[in-house]
């Protein structure tokens, strides 16, 4: 790829290859996993000062029940940004789940394919006989081998 080329993006070559894109997406949840510290800490420090702020004639109760929905909206941020980074891992573990997946269904197919040979052209077991089973065979004309293991030792009538 040409760098001038105004179709060229730098994330191409990342999405090309699992090693890439397993870092870059650790990069994006390093900076997310910062951002999320300091929203934790928006949030705490919202609460204090939503919860302190009382108006004359406020009941023990009505700061907090006002704060409630500031904090609920905060919360629901982190929780986002919880799910955010743990989609992130997941993406990076499919990734690399994929090109292995690429490559034991490449293989996987070529096994079927010489199983389908086998079994559509099994082998022929007429090899050339072997001149001293010619000569036992020609001794043994018109009666068999062994019939069972019990019989390996006795010799054919």
């Amino acid at each position: 790829m040409n760098s001038n080329d105004p179709n060229h993006s730098p994330l191409r070559d990342v999405a090309q290859s699992p090693e890439a894109t397993a870092r870059y997406l650790a990069d994006v949840q390093r900076v997310l996993l910062d951002i999320g510290k300091n929203l934790e800490t928006l949030a705490h420090e919202t609460r204090v000062h939503l919860r302190d702020t009382h108006v004359e004639g406020d009941r023990w109760y009505h700061a907090r029940l006002r704060a409630m929905p500031v904090e609920k909206a905060l919360g629901n941020v982190l929780k986002n940004l919880n799910s955010l980074t743990g989609g992130l891992e997941k993406s990076a573990y499919k990734r690399r789940a994929h090109d292995e997946t690429v490559v034991n269904t490449a293989k996987g197919r070529r096994e079927k394919e010489l199983e389908r040979q086998r079994k559509n052209n099994p082998p022929t077991l007429q090899a050339a006989p072997n001149p001293q089973q010619q000569g036992a065979q020609s001794e043994n004309s018109g009666y068999g081998g062994p019939t069972s293991i019990y019989d390996l030792g006795r010799e054919s009538a």
